[in-house]
């Protein structure tokens, strides 16, 4: 699937999702997670959803799903990128990013049988509902090496990710997390 399409097939989707108006199941969003993987040739494990929770002072996981009771990201964070993501409400592609300054935590947690490599590549883009963020978007290439995890994210690849974050922007705001 190309990323073009992707954008077309996630507002499919998501239309038929928030017609109703009714909450939308957390699983529900590791799918459109799974589309996403799929169109920017990553793995499942390397696309992130996290919401804002506790008055929007902190990130929680909502995908990948092992991750949602492993804790939250402080928005006020210096070396999350998520964090920066939802503060500065601006897009960001790090292609060298296992040599950035960041917190480790969460690529500790196996998502696998077996712990995972660390993220090599990322980009990030906050995710908006009514002009304000209420969470954050990330899809990554990990590996053992920068050139294991693959080619680096283009600018192109982060315009399709901000096209698909507010379409998961109208379904998060469905979403009952706590």
């Amino acid at each position: 699937m190309s990323t073009d399409k992707l954008a077309t097939d996630v507002t499919k989707i998501v239309d038929e999702l928030v017609k109703t108006g009714d909450p939308i199941p957390i699983p529900t969003l590791g799918k459109l997670g799974q589309q996403i993987a799929k169109a920017f040739g990553v793995k499942e494990d390397e696309v992130a959803v996290l919401t804002l929770v506790f008055d929007n002072k902190f990130l929680k996981f909502v995908v990948p799903e092992k991750l949602q009771n492993i804790g939250t990201i402080p928005v006020t964070s210096t070396t999350a990128l998520a964090a920066r993501t939802a503060r500065d409400k601006r897009p960001e592609v790090i292609n060298n990013f296992a040599i950035a300054k960041h917190s480790t935590v969460f690529e500790a947690v196996p998502l696998t049988d077996q712990r995972g490599d660390p993220i090599q590549k990322i980009m990030s883009a906050p995710v908006l509902a009514d002009s304000k963020v209420i969470g954050v978007i990330q899809v990554s290439r990990k590996g053992k090496t920068q050139a294991a995890a693959g080619p680096d994210f283009t600018p192109k690849e982060l315009g399709d990710l901000v096209t698909v974050s507010v379409q998961i922007g109208r379904c998060l705001k469905l979403c009952p997390v706590s």
